[in-house]
């Protein structure tokens, strides 16, 4: 018998324990189940226990798992958390609504090709290089700067700069998690302070073993697989 709604019911009353310990308002956290490796029957679970945004790594699986639930849920946002290659980019802007693991310029252009031959909008998160752990991200502040001077000049209509995103390192020490939260929310507030004409509010950080210090530290959006669906079948 799956736990998936009790799992979920513990997730949400942790993440509402820590806005109120930060002193943040409730609501102001946002769960996203990730369901990579697990069948489309735990996302109906899921979405049946009241989950309505969800998190995919791999386009392949995200487009045969999410279709029949985008045609039967309207209610349901998927974001593309994992790394993204552009020749999979086609499908990943047909399915999501935010793709979380921008890395590269390049990324970003082939994402506005494939949003602009559907005249559809995404949003995107840039994912920020903050743990020697995490081997994705932009991990230099000039491409990142880069970038927003291209968003600024409106080369990408149909993008949105929406926010950022991190991993931190895999390890138990959690200063070091907490100091990976720390500096992205560090250059959020100095990149917003930079490109004002951009809202950017999401900070995406935090997952199963961490979401707690990272909503202490400024998050928005915590990623939280394993916690809510069990161990992976890989």
């Amino acid at each position: 018998m799956s736990n998936i709604k009790e799992n979920l019911d513990i997730i949400n009353q942790k993440i509402l324990d820590a806005e109120k310990k930060s002193g943040r308002k409730q609501g102001s956290v946002k769960l996203m189940a990730v369901s990579k490796f697990h069948p489309l029957e735990a996302v109906i679970e899921a979405i049946n226990a009241g989950q309505t945004l969800f998190g995919e790594n791999r386009v392949q699986e995200a487009y045969s798992k999410f279709k029949p639930v985008f045609e039967e849920y309207s209610q349901i946002e998927l974001h593309m958390i994992g790394q993204l290659q552009t020749n999979k980019v086609k499908h990943a802007v047909e399915i999501s609504s935010c793709i979380e693991s921008v890395d590269r310029i390049d990324l970003i252009k082939e994402i506005e090709k494939q949003c602009s031959k559907l005249n559809k909008s995404i949003k995107i998160l840039f994912e920020y290089h903050t743990g020697e752990e995490s081997k994705s991200g932009f991990t230099n502040d000039d491409e990142l700067y880069k970038a927003l001077d291209m968003f600024k000049n409106k080369n990408f209509p149909h993008v949105i700069p929406y926010g950022f995103m991190t991993m931190a390192p895999f390890t138990n020490d959690k200063e070091l998690v907490r100091k990976s939260f720390i500096t992205l929310r560090l250059l959020a507030e100095k990149i917003k302070n930079q490109y004002p004409m951009f809202e950017m509010p999401e900070l995406s950080m935090g997952m199963s073993g961490d979401f707690e210090i990272a909503i202490e530290e400024g998050s928005t959006l915590v990623r939280v697989g394993t916690a809510i669906f069990g161990e992976r079948v890989y």
